[in-house]
């Protein structure tokens, strides 16, 4: 039989990296090339079945009845000479390095022609860049692609970094109907309110004849009532843009409004934003074990957001057999009974902070009966 010799020079990715060095080569020396690329003004010979093999364009002008796919020379409109060579080096080679200064034309030319991968690399690249001074253009130039992903994240981005990003250049040049979006959101990270109202009427006063106008649609989405009272005093009603506002009067007799009468006054703007500091709660005081014999003396506080528990300081008096609780604005006031008398403890009402986590001592009625609590009303707690 005849002698057979089998030798394996070279596979795989080696042997497909060896052909398209050779292919890189014939495209620089313009040999065997069967298409040319006219690129603002520039020629770049190349082969069609390279270009069809990275990009579906190509792939679909080359082998389909489109006029452009049988002529020689192919101009493509809009695009610079710079980012097609680097494009034609990726395609040839593999390889491109992509900065701060070609992502934006590597992607936009990367989608034009439908290189997935490439494209998919500058978002990813992009991703990785996203600063308080530059999220908003990032975001922009991602919804002008129509690439989903790159927009949501810079816009959670832009929310998660609100304070940062309120005091860049790109903040201030954004339209009124953005800034409102953004203020709406309930997504908006803020450490309190007064952040919120500082980058509104920066934005304003960045160009003030054009913005003034629109000062009382912003600040409706500015939740006033959760404002430091000597900070709205100060600050907000003493702004002249917003004495000069009548339309902005109602949004100040609210807070005002809010500060006496607390969680009576019934306003999205006085609830806290879900990321910040303040936030609803849920306080369950008391208790008693399994066989209802012994009192319990914890009080404890469920975070809706988090989905966690935190232990607060103990009642005193824990031995009250039954007490009632009501709140007014970040207090909670609870009043109890000694079940032998069935008389509420004489002279005093405990009243928890929680921002203090603290117990502190106010003036209560002599008696009451033991079927009533304390209730909150015109922001004062009656028995």
């Amino acid at each position: 039989s005849k002698e057979k010799l089998h030798m394996k020079l070279c596979s795989g990715s080696c042997h497909a990296e060896q052909i398209l060095q050779t292919l890189n080569s014939y495209r620089q020396s313009g040999i065997f090339t069967d298409v040319v690329l006219l690129i603002d003004g520039q020629e770049f010979p190349c082969h069609r079945a390279t270009l069809s093999a990275n990009s579906t364009y190509f792939r679909a002008m080359f082998g389909g009845d489109l006029k452009e796919g049988h002529q020689d020379i192919i101009n493509i409109q809009k695009i610079s000479a710079s980012t097609m060579s680097l494009l034609l080096d990726y395609m040839y080679g593999g390889n491109i390095i992509i900065q701060e200064d070609n992502v934006e034309g590597i992607l936009e030319l990367s989608d034009l022609l439908q290189i997935s991968k490439l494209r998919d690399a500058c978002v990813t690249f992009l991703e990785g860049q996203l600063h308080p001074c530059n999220c908003l253009g990032i975001m922009k130039f991602a919804d002008s692609f129509s690439i989903a992903s790159l927009t949501e994240k810079s816009k959670r981005f832009m929310l998660e970094c609100f304070v940062e990003v309120s005091c860049h250049e790109e903040f201030l040049e954004m339209g009124v109907k953005e800034l409102v979006e953004y203020l709406s959101d309930e997504q908006l990270v803020v450490p309190k309110e007064e952040a919120v109202f500082e980058a509104v009427m920066r934005w304003v006063r960045h160009d003030v004849p054009a913005r003034k106008g629109a000062l009382k649609d912003l600040l409706e989405h500015v939740r006033l009532p959760l404002l430091d009272p000597t900070y709205f005093l100060e600050k907000v009603e003493m702004d002249g843009l917003i004495q000069d506002s009548k339309e902005c009067i109602p949004l100040l007799h609210e807070a005002r409004k809010y500060y006496i009468l607390g969680n009576e006054v019934s306003s999205l703007r006085s609830r806290p934003r879900r990321f910040m500091e303040l936030a609803e709660v849920i306080i369950v005081i008391g208790g008693c074990d399994k066989k209802g014999l012994l009192k319990l003396p914890f009080t404890d506080l469920y975070h809706p957001k988090s989905r966690q528990w935190t232990a607060l300081s103990s009642v005193p008096g824990y031995t009250k057999s039954e007490f009632a609780a009501c709140t007014l604005k970040n207090d909670v006031y609870i009043s109890g009974e000694i079940p032998w008398t069935r008389w509420s403890l004489p002279g005093c009402k405990e009243q928890h902070d929680l921002c203090l986590d603290s117990h502190c001592l106010g003036l209560s009625p002599g008696f009451m009966h033991p079927s009533l609590g304390p209730k909150s009303l015109l922001g004062e707690v009656y028995p």
